[in-house]
Formats: C-alpha cells, structure tokens, sequence
C-alpha cells in the first residue's frame, strides 16, 4: 500500500514494501537441485579437477573424461551436474565401476558404501561422456560451446559459460560455492595444425596420433566456469610485469594476422595491473600467471586466461558506455575483465544471488583505472556517466538457492553504491586500505554479501547506519531523494523515497566554496543558512553521492 502526505512544506512519499513489488519469478526443481546444496551434495568437497576434452569441429561434438578428486565426510549418494544433451558413458571409483542414472540436468551416482576420505587421502572418480553440448547463441551472455570460423575460414573454438554453468560441458559440482581448492588441469585435443589454450601454466605438449595434446594446469582454487579451452591459430607473444609479489609472467595469445595489433593494444595491460595492484592489492594468481587469449566472442574473466574480443580498440567495442569520452581512454574488455581477477576469481561469491559482489567491485575498477589513467575528477565523471545505463528493474541481490543472479544493475548501481560510501568516507587512504583488506582478508575465498557489508561497515568508519545503505541499494529498488528547498536564506533538505531506517552522510552546500557533510534520517528535515541562490544550491550538490536531487519550492 502507498501513501502521500506533507512533511514541512515537502510531499512524501511512504511504501509499506521496501522496494519496488516485482513478478515473483518461476523457479524449476532444475533450479533448485543446481543452486542449493543438498544432501547429494554436501557431504563431499571438491579438491581438484582433471578435464581431458577432445572437440570434433564437424560434428559439433565432444567426448571427454573428467577426473574428480574430492574429500568426503561420508554419503552414499552423489550428484553430479551434466547438462543434457550431454551423456554419462562410465564413472569409476578406484578401478570399480558405479551404478548411476542420468535425470536432466544431474547424474545420481550410486557409491556401495558410505565414502569417507581426508585431504590427505582424497577419493576420486573417474567419469567418461560425450555429447553434443549446447551451442553459444549470442555468446558470453546466451554461452555454451562456441564453434565458428576466423578470418582466414580456420576452425576457431572456445567455451562462455558463466550462469549457464560449467556442466554444460563437462561433468562437476556446479555451485560456485565448491571451488577445487587444489586448483585443476585441462588437456585439449587438436588438430595437429591448431594451438590450444587453458588456464594457467602450459606443462605439457604431445603429439598423440594425428592430434596435439596440450595439458594446462592452475594451482590456485579456481571457479568451474572459468576453466575452458581456447582453439585456433594462435601465436603467443610474453612479458614480465615487476609487481608487488615479485616477477608476474605475462603471456598473450592471439591469431597469427591479429599479432601486430596485439603488441600494440595490449601495451595496456602492465598499466592496468600496476594500478589494479596498488588500488586492490597484489594479483591473486602469480603461481598461475597473467594471460590474455584472443577469443570468438567479447570476453569472460577466465581466471588467468582471461578471454579478449573487443577488435584492440578501446572503449567498448569502439565505444564509451559511460558517454563522457573518458571511457575512450582504455581497452574496456581488457580492463574490466581483468578486473574480475581480484573480485569474481579470487574473493568468489557462494551463491550466484550475490553476483553484485564480483560486478560490481569489477566494474567500479573501471572508475579506478580511469583515475590512475586521467585523474579522480576524470574518474567521478566516467562514473556519474554510467548511471544512465541503470534501469531499476529489479533489486541486485537475486533470489538464493536457485541460481537466480539479481538485476543487471549489478554492474553500475554496484559501482555506484561502492562509490557513494568511498565519497562518504571522506578518506581516499582509509578506502584504499579497505579495497585492499577486502582482497587480502578474502583472498582466494568464497563469501556471502553479507561477510562483504560487515568488513565495509567494520573498516569505513560510517558505523552500523551503513547497513541501511546497503538495504537501500542493493535489496531495493529505489533511489534516495533529496527534496529540498530555499527560504529566506535557509536551505531546508529531507531524504525521502528510502528505506525506513536509512542514515547516509550527504554534503549539503552552504557558500560557494564550501558546505558541510551531515548526516540524514530518513524524512526528518535538516535546515542550515547558506547564501546560495536556488541555481547555485542546484549546481553544488555531490554528484558522487548516488541520490537524486529535487528541488520543491514551497507554494
């Protein structure tokens, strides 16, 4: 129920609801056995994956084996993710062959007895499959498996599989919640003419038939979906980044006719880790490496193989999301995908409901990049500029235990919400120390949002009133109000269209070079003299805080 009345010459708005009422969405049992953590689920955690794939372009098909080693507490009864039409040939546990039945989405695996195990005696399954996995649609956003073409009419492949989820092409436990803590290994199959390229660090390179086997391992922990392969034409080119944690080998491969254009574009890269290193802290994956591949769609933060098509232009594709032209400055997949390293890939969110936590840290380290790059008033103007790309459709928190991510306002509301506090605080070092403490107090870890608000709310100063501004941003559609108005000298403000408890610092001006930082509660007017004209009052508010402003002159 929505109600209006007058509060000090002001019209307020009251809502019975916190946020905006949406259609409640049709979750299936598909949803929930692949967002929740059940009792086929529970009992066993993930230690390593070993994926061995083989692609036959023709066809459209693959068929591979995927090797599970795990810790097990004790159960009986195992669910692992294949998404159909992929098939379950085999799955073994030492050496003996398992009962299992494929039901959609999922495999039940029937073990003969309770599986108990430590991490220093890990049990492992062996499972072979094959299939026609789905085929990428409008890749990374509608992903699967990708089978094109490049330039030169060569076979060119590669996997976008975030939300989607991992099973869509191979076999695991699909919850971002169970990260293989020991990191994992992939071996592609190829044509004796093609290169492929995985996660981390190239260990092994065979000829086994007529195709090229090329084995890639990582050995830090590592999301499901960002473990794929790359296929093509490739040529590699590298460099050292001298970083905080010491020498940070960098590598880039792309296609043979694209590596001109590489070297240039991606000069880009060591300024962007020597800025994301000093805001953030130090790259999570020195073990793994830095790489950038050249792929058939727009990018993806595959951990250390971080997926690159944006043509080596900058902006994004050649544009400026922000519509400031600041965004022109920099290579935008290069930069935000990157960015994904420290929030998405080494600080992981445990349900896909907090996807905020990973986009929208990431693309405030556009803001970031831009200030290193141009300066932080060049940076406040990229960031205001974004806002027009919200929408408020929906609350960015999304519905738990349902692979349900929230709104696409993950992104630049995320960001904003990060930038308000920032301005709130009032403290570039103090936040700076934060950003950094979040990245190392959360290294290589998954989290809740709620672990995320009360570091923030613990190291910014801003005291508990900041949870509200959480509420407000992220469990909300609504954005706070300033209603303000001039009188006889005194600029009189009340905070409406927020959440019942909101408290949120706001500078209010009082001279032309001056103002004051004061804390509002919702819908209780604060008046101070200034002399301002209502055009200058208009002008001077803090455009950093993410409220809008509204002046209601009394009639």
């Amino acid at each position: 129920m929505v109600k209006t009345g007058l509060i000090g010459g002001f019209l307020i708005v009251f809502s019975s609801l916190i946020g905006t009422i949406t259609k409640a969405q049709d979750f299936t049992k598909e949803d929930t056995l692949r967002g929740s953590l059940n009792e086929n689920r529970i009992w066993w955690d993930v230690l390593y994956y070993d994926i061995e794939v083989n692609p036959d372009f023709d066809s459209k098909t693959i068929t591979g084996k995927t090797i599970i080693a795990f810790s097990a507490l004790g159960g009986q009864t195992m669910q692992i993710d294949l998404q159909k039409p992929m098939t379950v040939d085999q799955i073994e546990y030492n050496g003996t062959k398992l009962k299992f039945k494929q039901s959609g989405n999922i495999t039940l695996v029937f073990f003969p007895h309770k599986i108990k195990s430590t991490n220093e005696a890990p049990s492992k399954i062996t499972i072979t499959y094959h299939g026609q996995p789905r085929e990428a649609v409008r890749p990374p956003w509608d992903g699967g498996w990708i089978w094109t073409k490049d330039q030169k009419g060569r076979p060119w492949m590669s996997v976008a599989c975030q939300e989607l989820g991992a099973s869509v092409w191979y076999p695991c436990k699909d919850h971002q919640s169970d990260e293989p803590q020991l990191g994992a290994s992939i071996t592609i199959l190829t044509n004796k003419d093609q290169v492929a390229v995985g996660n981390g660090r190239l260990v092994k390179k065979t000829i086994e038939g007529e195709k090229m086997s090329y084995r890639w391992e990582v050995t830090n922990s590592i999301n499901n979906y960002n473990i794929v392969p790359y296929i093509g034409a490739y040529e590699n080119f590298n460099e050292i980044y001298a970083g905080e944690k010491g020498n940070l080998d960098c590598n880039y491969w792309v296609l043979d006719y694209n590596l001109g254009k590489a070297k240039k574009q991606f000069k880009q890269a060591i300024e962007m880790l020597s800025c994301f290193e000093d805001w953030m802290g130090p790259y999570p994956f020195y073990e793994d490496g830095y790489k950038l591949v050249e792929a058939p769609h727009l990018g993806m933060e595959h951990q250390s193989g971080v997926a690159y098509g944006n043509e080596f232009t900058n902006g994004y594709r050649g544009t400026d999301l922000s519509g400031t032209g600041w965004g022109m400055k920099w290579d935008f997949i290069l930069v935000h995908e990157s960015g994904h390293e420290w929030f998405g890939n080494s600080i992981t969110t445990n349900d896909i409901a907090d996807m905020w936590v990973h986009e929208g840290f990431t693309n405030y380290s556009e803001t970031l990049f831009t200030q290193c790059k141009s300066g932080k008033e060049a940076a406040n103007a990229y960031l205001q500029g974004c806002r027009k790309n919200i929408r408020n459709d929906r609350p960015v928190i999304g519905e738990y235990g349902v692979n349900h991510p929230g709104s696409g306002d993950m992104y630049y509301k995320g960001a904003s919400l990060i930038h308000t506090i920032r301005t709130m605080m009032q403290d570039d070092d103090r936040f700076k120390k934060m950003i950094r403490g979040l990245s190392a107090d959360f290294y290589h870890q998954t989290v809740t949002t709620g672990q995320i608000e009360n570091y923030i709310i613990a190291q910014s100063g801003l005291g508990t009133s900041l949870q509200s501004v959480f509420d407000q941003y992220l469990r909300t559609t609504q954005i706070p109000v300033v209603s303000w108005r001039l009188q006889n000298g005194e600029l009189t403000s009340v905070l409406v269209n927020a959440v019942v408890d909101l408290k949120m610092k706001i500078y209010v001006p009082i001279t032309p070079n001056a103002g004051e930082w004061i804390m509002f509660t919702n819908q209780k007017p604060i008046t101070i003299k200034t002399t301002l004209n209502e055009a200058e009052i208009a002008s001077a508010w803090n455009r950093n805080i993410y409220v809008n402003y509204r002046n209601t002159p009394t009639k």
